[in-house]
């Protein structure tokens, strides 16, 4: 998935899927032997990243849903393991549109075990209402979902 960007009224979504490689460095000692040095690179699991500014109100639900469901084929179609969600600078959310998040989160527990994936949602310490919802939200997607506020 190139980066999308989708803007509605208030609400500014951008996502992006990037691929990364891992290296890994390990060291053994033996007594007597020598050092052992070994570097092993592997491939690490597609970032996925939808992030969230502005507010996001009925006009924006309809095209929210649609951005949703593009990151959830994307994800799938990577192979990641985690998708986040940055609400940082997401002012306000109204009730249609966690909908839409809870339709994603269903859909995502409907995946096999070797599909799934986890969602991350990145929330403002400040708006309280994040808390709230984010709270409820986690509640409904249980281990799938991890609430980290910043």
């Amino acid at each position: 998935m190139t980066p999308s960007e989708l803007r509605i009224g208030e609400l500014h979504a951008h996502a992006s899927v990037g691929v990364g490689v891992g290296v890994g460095v390990g060291v053994g000692v033996g007594v007597g032997v020598g050092i052992d040095v070994g570097v092993g690179i592997a491939p690490v699991p597609p970032v996925v990243r939808l992030t969230l500014t502005g507010t996001a109100d009925a006009p924006a639900e309809s095209a929210l849903n649609e951005m949703l469901g593009r990151l959830h084929g994307e994800a799938q179609r990577a192979g990641a393991r985690e998708v986040t969600v940055d609400l940082r600078a997401l002012e306000f959310m109204n009730s249609s549109c966690f909908k839409s998040f809870i339709t994603w989160i269903v859909a995502v527990r409907r995946l096999s075990q070797d599909q799934s994936y986890r969602i991350r949602f990145l929330s403002n310490a400040s708006l309280h209402w994040q808390k709230r919802s984010l709270h409820a939200i986690s509640y409904f997607g249980g281990e799938l979902v991890a609430v980290e506020s910043l």
